[in-house]
């Protein structure tokens, strides 16, 4: 704006004025226009009463277009929205009123037409996208008038309004490729050829219609010479069948012409008379005299008439050069079926009530018995039996039996089936301990209610609902063991018992105590207390506290003198008594000592004796223990006290003079608890011992009893002794009440029902023997002497086998004679003779057992194939006709499968000499076949099956518990290969015909699994610290890796090795060092005094063990703290004659906490004297705190695999020095929580299921499974579910048998051109073996079966006459499918009509044609493409192509087929990626575009850069998810862009620029043209 204020101020005032009038303009416009009131979201509805009256506010405020807020003047205050309205309180109770109501989903538009408007072209590629909207509001429930949505949502969200669907594309027709032409219509003249196609796909979602099916062609076979092709016969449809005059009438008539009926004499014979009532009998079973039939032979008959070939009907003379066909035949009066009246319903299959309404309900059924089988034409039978769902009925009716789970009690906890393969401990597995593994069965036991009908198990297939876990992770308390401190020092010799003293030996005692609490308490522990016999004993005894000052006599400065002892009277445990006990015993004398005169020998005070150096004494060792003392200042010349020799300064005593004869009491184990005799009403049981239910533990007391336990004295190192070598008053004692645990007996289930028997008869009718079992289950197994369980838990036994299998089958009888058409009736017939022609035949049918008893008609209804026909066409031979015998038998083969095998016929009567009936090949005289060839050749075919293990039932424990998961999974099994067996010629027939039982089977190894295999754990390394708080390591190495779904390894470093690391802690005293006295002074430099000056001393100095006596051995120094070592060294100065003495420093005294001065004394020879130091951080004083370690990892016993454990953490003093010491302000403590380790539990796995049915009934393809599933998954490092659940081996292979129709023979009309004629197809037997590859071989006919061919009824037309064939076979199934989308609407089926003419002039008057579909299942998706041939010349050939290989018209996208002639394109378009357009111009494919030569010719096409613009419905994870509810198109929408991607495209489909370019080229000149005066006027 500066800018623009500056350069107009330089031009002249009119101008500038005018211009700065228009700068100010457009600035207010556009800060008008850029300003807008904003508002908040509006805020909680506030009021006192729920409902209407609330209010809410909102903020308000003006705000500039790019986000910044400014002055509210700046906006419009009319347009300003309200910061306050009304609104409806919600409250909890609202939510039973109000509700949303959602709408129906409304049609699914194109994203492509919402977005833009208006349809636009675009490929369909699978189908478009679109967006589907509804309606939702939130009503009031009870008259569903709409609320407030904040009421609603106050509860719950807004539904969506909007989702994604899918327009599926336009599919158009598809048909299939034309048959051959057919024969022209006429020998003469001319005519028409037609070729049909039939219809694949119908036209669906708005595609194109179907094409013609036929096509046309004429043709002119040749002109015509005579009436043919002008006239021909035209025969009409047969007429209903009627009866003639009654045979009654006719005879009655033929008796009265011959004067009356003959009388015929009587039979007397009464063989005679049965010979002929048997042949009575068997002739009425050959007529149709039952009562299910009652055929009626009539006669129909049909007119026969002469047409012309435009249609008209002209006289029968113009056709006379024909024959006449036959006008009149035999047929069977049509009859309908007839059926009794519905009997009664049958009892319904449900006889109790089922609360549960979803449960299913039971079924009844009623049947009807047939009066009259259809005859003739007549209407067939409707079904004879019907049910329908029924409920009982009645008030005595009991309630159904529900069922339930039940299980078994949880066996023993077992920790051996956690351990792994390479554990040591599999094959002790005494004292294992921690997590462990239980188990129990499961089974299923009807229930009515909530009590149970019976604890007999059932068919674990009538359960429903989740099952009861079989196994579960458990807890064995591992045992503590007992911990003792160590042996105290031992005690003074003393009597057992102090109140009797005479006559009792003395013992010296030492004991230890139990640090811990020990499983089963104190009688687990070893022994506590230890006896050494003495001497004098004494039970008190003075002990001297300490010695007074050395007092010189005569009270003398120095000399003589005497130390008074202080003492105390203490009993044998130490503890202070009274001191009249201790009367009987010399109390300690005075000592006498010697206070050194000035030139006396000076000597140190005698150390404490040292620890004992041994603990006992023997002919060969004797404890001792020293003394010492040394020399602080030599004798001063004359008159001085001498020193001492070096064997006067160290004094040795014996100790520990008892013998090393120790004695202790040892206990054995305590025995089993046994009733107590002495107990008498007490022992009673707690209650009854059957109250004690299948999951109760039943360890709970039922009586008191007693455990009695051995106690010996025992020598130390050599064995048991009399007791009276031990102290009576330690001696552990040898019984102990106990509580008695109830006897547990075992407890089983009832037997089960027997199961049911299978089929006991085969297909072919004969009797396989079956077996049925009933078992029952371990409820409770014995414990403490209860009764054992039975040895039998399952039972097996025969089925009652029937003598003779049920079955039943049609049996037709002899056929009766040829009936004819009554005389009177074809008399007048042309060549009609009275004895001989066309006629009818019947038989008839009864219904058997296998074994030939006669069975009710209804059982073959049921179980039988179809019935036999029971009429055929025969023919009563004239006298001109040939009459030839039946065939004879076949005659016997001379050898199988090389041989052949006749058989013959004769002419009979005049057919001899008649040459027609000469002629063999009419009239062959006989067959010759060859001879069957029994030879069958076997030969494997297809894959192997699983490997399949022998026995791979679950495993059972010897008292038939049933342990989950306990499967075999490996070792040796078998698999399968199916067995296919053919004959002679290569035809499939049943494996048995090979003497195979239809597999080969091949042993086969499924490899164990094999666990991770570490090494076994590392000693544990030296505590890090010899004081205080340390770590310890112990590792393990991999050793195996697990293979074959074995146990996984846990996680391992670099190196293969798994660390377990735990904080220990080094008691600080443990190692102590120990100095040796002085020496005696060494004087370096000697002055004028003998023996005084500067000297030097040294002692030893040793790391010693430290024990509770005292340091016992000598170890390596760099276990004692190199700090704390003491000086092996000193030097200083002798004292010389008339020197003071002093005595060796004392130690220091504590340093003061508040750093006050600490003080240590010094002792003089007369007097005392103190030195003083300050304390020094860190040199002589210290800070002290805590350090706690972390935790460890959970440790667990050493006999336990895994479950509760603790971790550890230690807590240590620490010095600010860094070092660990011990203040005695606390003990060293651990601090210890429970911690769990993860049980490794291998996967358990079910049964296999049983073998399923063959997934094919023939064929090389069938295969049978079973299952199994996971029971419990592996947790921690348990070994994990195998990959396969799924086993499979293939089924015996069977032959398919079907019959196959042969193609509709022509209709035939005898010898007339048209009208109501005959086409037949024959069906044959065939055998395949299913696999859809090869073909078919014929065999008998009785392996398909009683399916006889089948004739169709067909109107020839007349000449002229157009009309529509028949349909066409339906369609395979297929999908209409979006194949790239992944979308399927559905499959279907179609078939068609397609239009037949026989004169070019009728074509435009034939119908139209027609197609119908249907819906199918398992439709196959298919896909359709343009193919071409290669060019020839500027030309190609181009079709459509199903992805199948099917070429069809129809399915392929309309855009860009590949040109069958690019002749219009000038030169042809046979660049990449281009195409020939309707205007003649080479354009480039979707998504590309064109880069023109210098000479305007296409050079080649490139990709174009794609923006991507987001959409409304841009939801791509939704679009195929969801299905446009009425998803249709029109017809004439082209396939085009779904709207989600814009090319940048400037040129057409015609190649010429798009209108959006010259928009934007002019938008681009008219700012220019802007830029261009702004600067201009600026100038």
């Amino acid at each position: 704006m500066y800018c623009i204020v500056y350069t107009v101020s330089t031009l002249p005032f009119d101008v500038k004025h005018i211009l700065k009038s228009l700068i100010l303009a457009y600035f207010i416009v556009i800060l008008t226009l850029s300003v807008l009131c904003s508002q908040g979201p509006w805020g909680r509805c506030m009021g006192s009463d729920c409902g209407p009256g609330g209010s809410q506010s909102r903020a308000v405020w003006c705000a500039h277009v790019d986000g910044w807020t400014t002055l509210h003047t700046n906006c419009d205050q009319s347009q300003r929205p309200s910061n306050q309205q009304n609104c409806f309180r919600v409250c909890d109770w609202h939510k039973d009123l109000y509700d949303w109501k959602l709408g129906a989903w409304n049609q699914c538009v194109s994203v492509s037409t919402r977005t833009f408007g208006g349809m636009r072209p675009y490929v369909c590629n699978g189908g478009e996208e679109g967006i589907q909207t509804r309606e939702v509001g939130c009503v009031l429930k009870s008259d569903e008038s709409l609320g407030d949505d904040t009421i609603c949502e106050y509860f719950e969200p807004k539904p969506r309004l909007e989702q994604a669907c899918l327009i599926p594309c336009p599919q158009d027709c598809v048909v299939s490729e034309f048959t051959p032409w057919t024969s022209c219509s006429k020998t003469c003249g001319t005519g028409l050829k037609n070729r049909v196609r039939s219809v694949l796909v119908p036209p669906l979602f708005g595609g194109s219609a179907c094409p013609n099916l036929t096509e046309f062609h004429t043709c002119k076979p040749g002109p015509c010479m005579g009436p043919e092709g002008v006239y021909s016969l035209r025969v009409g449809s047969w007429m209903p069948c009627s009866l003639p005059i009654s045979r009654p009438v006719r005879q009655a008539k033929h008796r009265k012409g011959k004067g009356g009926a003959r009388e015929r004499p009587g039979v007397k014979d009464p063989d005679t008379r049965e010979l002929i009532q048997k042949k009575r009998t068997r002739n009425r079973l050959n007529r149709q005299e039952s009562p299910f039939w009652d055929i009626q032979v009539g006669y129909q008959s049909r007119t026969v008439s002469c047409a012309h070939r435009n249609g008209s009907t002209v006289g029968l003379s113009l056709c006379l050069p024909w024959d006449l066909p036959l006008t009149v035949q035999s047929c069977i009066l049509a009859k309908d079926c007839k059926l009794s009246e519905w009997a009664d319903w049958g009892p319904c299959s449900k006889a109790c009530l089922d609360p549960d309404p979803e449960s299913p309900r039971g079924q009844r059924s009623r049947t009807r018995r047939v009066h009259q089988f259809s005859v003739g034409e007549g209407e067939d039978c409707p079904p004879l039996e019907e049910t329908e769902p029924c409920d009982p009925q009645g008030d005595g009716v009991l309630p159904c039996a529900t069922y339930t789970w039940r299980t078994t009690e949880w066996s023993d906890c077992r920790v051996d089936s956690l351990l792994s393969q390479q554990d040591r401990r599999r094959s002790n597995q005494t004292g294992l301990c921690g997590g462990g593994l239980q188990n129990r069965e499961v089974y299923y036991v009807p229930v009515a209610g909530a009590v149970i009908v019976a604890s007999r198990p059932v068919d674990s297939k009538l359960c429903g609902g989740p099952v009861p876990n079989t196994s579960q992770l458990c807890h064995i308390l591992c045992p503590i063991e007992c911990e003792v401190s160590p042996w105290g020092a031992w005690g003074p010799c003393t009597y057992e018992n102090c109140d009797v003293q005479e006559g009792k030996k003395g013992f010296k005692l030492r004991k230890r105590e139990i640090s811990n609490e020990p499983t089963g308490g104190p009688g687990n522990c070893p022994h506590l207390v230890e006896a050494v016999p003495c001497d004098e004993p004494s039970c008190w005894d003075w002990r001297l506290v300490r010695l007074d000052e050395c007092i010189p006599d005569g009270e003398l400065p120095c000399g003589p003198g005497t130390q008074i002892p202080q003492v105390q009277c203490v009993n044998s445990s130490g503890d202070m008594v009274d001191k009249e006990l201790c009367g009987g015993a010399s109390a300690p004398e005075p000592i006498a000592c010697d206070v050194p005169c000035p030139k006396d020998c000076v000597l140190s005070d005698w150390t404490s004796w040292s620890s004992c150096s041994q603990t006992c004494s023997s002919k060969t060792i004797e404890g001792k223990q020293l003394r010492t003392r040394s020399i602080l200042a030599y004798n001063a010349g004359e008159g001085g006290g001498m020193c001492p020799n070096s064997s006067s300064l160290q004094e040795v005593r014996n100790c520990n003079e008892h013998a090393c004869t120790v004695y202790h009491w040892q206990t054995g184990p305590w025995g089993p608890c046994t009733e107590d005799p002495s107990a008498s009403a007490l022992n009673t049981t707690t209650g009854p011992r059957s109250a004690a239910g299948p999951n109760s533990s039943g360890q709970g007391p039922c009586s008191r009893g007693m455990q009695t336990r051995k106690v010996i004295c025992v020598r130390v190192n050599v064995g048991q002794v009399p007791p009276k070598k031990c102290p009576e008053s330690p001696r552990p004692g040898t019984v102990r009440p106990c509580r008695m645990p109830c006897k547990r007996d075992c407890i089983v289930t009832p037997f089960s029902d027997w199961s049911q028997c299978s089929p006991t008869c085969d297909a072919a009718g004969n009797i396989q023997k079956t077996k049925q079992s009933r078992n029952r289950v371990i409820l409770q197994l014995p414990a403490n002497g209860g009764q054992d369980c039975p040895e039998v838990l399952e039972e097996e036994k025969d089925c009652e086998a029937p003598k003779v299998c049920p079955g039943y089958r049609w049996k037709s009888h002899k056929w009766r004679r040829c009936q004819l058409v009554p005389w009177n009736i074809r008399e007048d017939s042309p060549g009609a003779q009275e004895t001989c022609g066309p006629g009818l035949q019947t038989r008839a049918v009864s219904c058997r057992q296998l074994d030939g008893v006669q069975a009710d008609i209804g059982e073959c209804l049921k179980f039988a194939n179809t019935m036999p026909p029971i009429s055929q066409r025969c023919q009563l031979p004239c006298q001109d006709d040939c009459q030839l015998t039946n065939w004879s038998k076949f005659s016997s083969c001379t050898a199988d499968c090389v041989g052949v095998r006749t058989r013959k016929r004769l002419l009979v009567g005049r057919s001899k000499k008649k040459d027609k009936c000469k002629n063999t090949q009419m009239y062959p005289l006989s067959e010759t076949q060859y001879c069957p060839c029994d030879k069958y050749n076997a030969q494997p075919v297809g894959n192997w099956s699983d490997c399949i293990l022998a026995g791979g039932d679950r495993v059972e424990s010897l008292l038939g518990m049933k342990v989950q998961g306990n499967i075999k999974e490996c070792g040796q099994g078998y698999r399968y290969q199916a067995m296919v067996c053919y004959d002679q010629d290569n035809r499939l027939v049943e494996t048995s015909r090979c003497n195979s039982h239809g597999y080969i089977e091949e042993a086969c190894i499924i490899p164990c699994p094999s666990d991770c295999k570490l090494s076994e754990w590392s000693n544990w390394s030296r505590c890090s610290k010899s004081c205080g708080s340390g770590v310890k390591v112990r590792s393990k190495w991999l050793r195996e890796k697990p293979y074959n779904g074995g146990r996984p390894c846990p996680k391992l470093d670099h190196i293969n090795q798994v660390y377990e690391v735990v904080p220990c802690i080094s008691d600080c005293s443990q190692y102590v060092w120990v100095a040796e006295p002085w020496s005696v002074w060494k004087v370096s430099n000697l002055d004028l005094k003998e023996n005084c000056g500067e000297g030097v001393q040294t002692r030893k100095v040793r790391c010693m063990l430290n024990t509770i006596d005292g340091p016992s051995e000598s170890v390596e120094d760099y276990l004692c703290d190199p700090e704390d070592m003491p000086l092996g060294t000193r030097g200083s100065r002798l004292p010389c004659p008339e020197d003071c003495v002093l005595s060796d420093w004392s130690s220091w005294n504590r340093c003061s906490l508040v750093r006050i001065t600490g003080l240590r004394p010094v002792i003089f020879i007369h007097v005392y004297t103190t030195e003083k130091e300050p304390c020094s951080l860190n040199l002589n004083c210290f800070h002290y705190f805590y350090n706690i370690t972390d935790w460890s990892t959970c440790q667990l016993s050493a006999n336990a695999v895994c479950g509760n454990g603790i971790k550890t953490r230690m807590l240590d003093c620490v010095r600010s020095d860094g070092k660990s010491v011990d203040l005695n302000l606390e003990r060293k403590w651990q601090m210890n929580i429970s911690c769990v380790v993860e049980c490794p539990v291998n996967c358990q796995l079910s049964d296999w299921s049983a073998w399923s049915e063959c997934s094919h009934t023939c064929g090389l393809d069938g295969r049978m499974w079973r299952s199994r599933g996971v029971v419990q998954g592996s947790q921690g490092d348990g070994r994990p579910c195998p990959s396969q659940l799924e086993q499979w081996k293939p089924c015996p292979v069977r032959p398919c048998y079907r019959w196959q129709y042969s193609p509709w023979s022509e209709c035939r009309v005898e010898e007339v051109v048209c009208g109501a004629g005959l086409r037949y197809r024959n069906l044959t037997c065939f055998v395949s073996d299913g696999s859809g590859e090869g073909e078919a071989s014929m065999v008998e006919e009785e392996l398909c079966g009683a399916v006889w061919f089948s004739l169709s009824l067909l109107s020839l037309l007349s000449v002229g006459e157009c009309y529509l064939m028949e349909w066409s076979d339906w369609s395979p199934c297929l999908s209409v499918c979006a194949k790239g989308a992944g979308v399927d609407f559905g499959s279907v089926q179609v078939r068609s009509r397609a239009v037949m003419a026989q004169e070019p002039e009728n074509v435009q008057l034939c119908p139209d044609q027609d197609w119908e579909s249907r819906p199918c299942t398992d439709g196959e998706c298919f896909e359709y493409k343009w193919m071409s041939s290669t060019w020839i010349g500027s030309s190609r050939v181009t079709w459509c192509q199903r992805s199948d290989g099917l070429n069809v018209t129809g399915g392929c996208p309309h855009i860009n087929p590949p040109g069958d002639d690019n002749n219009s394109c000038d030169p042809p378009c046979q660049l990449p990626l281009s195409f020939c357009t309707e205007a003649g111009v080479c354009m480039c494919e979707e998504g590309y575009t064109e880069v023109m030569s210098s000479s305007g010719q296409l050079d080649h096409c490139t990709p174009i850069p794609i923006l991507e613009i987001p959409t409304a419905g841009d939801k791509k994870t939704d679009v195929k998810t969801s299905r446009a509810i009425n998803p249709t198109l029109p017809a004439t929408i082209q396939p085009g862009r779904t709207g989600r991607n814009w090319y940048l495209q400037p040129f057409g489909p015609d190649g010429k620029l798009k209108m959006w370019v010259y928009g934007v080229t002019a938008g681009a000149l008219v700012l220019l043209m802007f830029i261009v005066s702004m600067i201009y006027l600026a100038w």
